[in-house]
């Protein structure tokens, strides 16, 4: 699978909504760290990854978020994930993701949650 990872990002008032489109995988998760770091470096300590467009996260993705969990914890900040598939959502919950971070079935929930 080499489908690569396109990123946007929305900067919103306390919170930063990053909306991915494609596999997340070692370059893909390499690309989603870099942008959450340089958010916590602007300030951001609330994000949200809107994963609405991927289908699929492998074992080194999922190693790179646990990353990006680690160092929101680390400066007390919040993440966030919503729009997972289904198999997304059961690895996440496997993998231990979800007991570190929110999981929200849309945006408008997760945005509320963090911002509240």
């Amino acid at each position: 699978m080499t489908e690569s990872l396109k990123l946007t990002v929305d900067k919103r008032d306390g919170v930063a909504v990053v909306y991915t489109d494609g596999y997340i995988n070692n370059q893909g998760g390499e690309e989603i760290a870099k942008v959450a770091y340089d958010l916590l470096d602007e300030g951001y300590r609330a994000l949200l990854l809107n994963l609405a467009g991927t289908k699929i996260v492998n074992s080194i993705g999922i190693s790179i978020l646990i990353e990006i969990i680690e160092k929101m914890i680390e400066v007390e900040g919040k993440l966030a994930f919503c729009n997972l598939t289904p198999t997304i959502d059961k690895t996440f919950h496997i993998m231990g993701l979800a007991q570190y971070t929110s999981i929200f079935e849309d945006e408008t929930e997760a945005v509320t949650h963090l911002t509240g």
